[in-house]
């Protein structure tokens, strides 16, 4: 079974619509000129079809601007709470990849480069992708990245991912061998999952790619992207006395009152499949991975676990799948599209347009 078999160029279906930007809370819902710019970029993102070259971006001064001002934000942040994995990789993205404050780099370049280097590669993408969708394509060591900006009147906020999200935070954990394999193992146990195990895998997701801690000589660091895009979260994560300031930008003084940090647990997945979180504040509960490696062992055995109809084994030379026994692709019958898209929709019904939010 290879990628295009699999039908990554028909997985286009977005939660969001890609340019319906669901509501007035919305930092760029009444901008006309934003919403047609994300009109363009999602139209290029969904003529994409394999085989040809990603796509290029010509991205405007507002939006390097918007891209600049995130990056300044971040760094200091990055040198006290990003894992030694992430520093390790960041001088390679600035070198190869045009990584810096006053460029937005192009997932064309950043593809050739993870490929390389782990043999991933990136997809464009109009918005946000069922966790079904999404986790199969990690299967073939695809990533789908949007290539949108948040809007530039509240760059320290953005109520979906976009372009800072997926390079700053997924791209350089993505060159880490042992990332790239947690992360396909997710991919790999998804194929023909059932909608509860694709549920407990994406929640596993959660709370690792995107929220996911380890420890250097005793501190916590983050791995997580969600993390590693969000000044904010990241004190409020791996801060031993996060700040009144921060509390109140995540919103845990309203939703949390009297939680001053949060729980930081050993992350069991068997635990982590059964936590419910939130998604429009900071998270009251972290699991902590020791280490990327032994995130990946402990993920390998709750992966064996589970119930699925065959074992898929990747051929890295081929791309392809390998099944222990004859499989046919099945009608796409889940409901868990429909569940996704209720619990979008929710998330931008209630989220807090605060501006010191982020």
């Amino acid at each position: 079974i290879n990628a295009e078999y699999m039908g990554l160029d028909l997985t286009r279906e977005v939660l969001d619509g890609g340019t319906d930007l669901i509501n007035e809370d919305h930092p760029g819902f009444k901008d006309e000129e934003y919403r047609e710019r994300r009109s363009q970029i999602a139209k290029i993102a969904s003529e994409y079809v394999y085989g040809n070259p990603l796509p290029y971006i010509k991205y405007t001064d507002q939006e390097v601007k918007t891209w600049g001002q995130v990056w300044d934000r971040l760094k200091d942040s990055h040198s006290k709470w990003a894992c030694k994995e992430f520093h390790e990789v960041m001088p390679k993205l600035e070198q190869y990849c045009g990584y810096s404050k006053d460029n937005i780099p192009q997932i064309r370049d950043i593809s050739s480069f993870l490929q390389q280097t782990t043999g991933f590669t990136l997809r464009p993408i109009s918005g946000l992708l069922s966790a079904r969708d999404f986790l199969n394509a990690l299967a073939f060591r695809v990533f789908f990245s949007t290539q949108y900006i948040r809007h530039g009147g509240n760059p320290f906020y953005t109520p979906e991912p976009d372009i800072v999200h997926e390079l700053i935070g997924h791209v350089p954990l993505l060159a880490n061998p042992d990332f790239a394999d947690f992360s396909q193992s997710i991919g790999l146990a998804s194929l023909a999952a059932s909608d509860e195990n694709i549920n407990i895998l994406a929640t596993n997701y959660w709370f690792t790619v995107e929220f996911g801690l380890v420890r250097e000589e005793g501190q916590l660091k983050a791995f997580g992207a969600g993390l590693l895009s969000s000044f904010g979260e990241l004190e409020w994560s791996c801060s031993p006395n996060p700040s009144q300031e921060c509390r109140e930008r995540g919103s845990i003084t309203s939703s949390y009152p009297h939680l001053l940090k949060p729980e930081i647990v050993d992350y069991d997945p068997f635990e982590a499949a059964g936590t419910a979180y939130p998604i429009t504040t900071y998270q009251p509960k972290y699991f902590d991975a020791k280490t990327l490696s032994e995130a990946k062992s402990s993920l390998a055995k709750f992966c064996d676990s589970l119930s699925r109809p065959f074992h898929p084994q990747y051929d890295a030379i081929t791309q392809c799948i390998r099944s222990t026994k004859s499989v046919r692709r099945a009608p796409r019958n889940s409901n868990i599209v429909a569940l996704q898209r209720a619990k979008q929709k929710d998330f931008f019904d209630k989220v807090n347009t605060d501006p010191k939010r982020q």
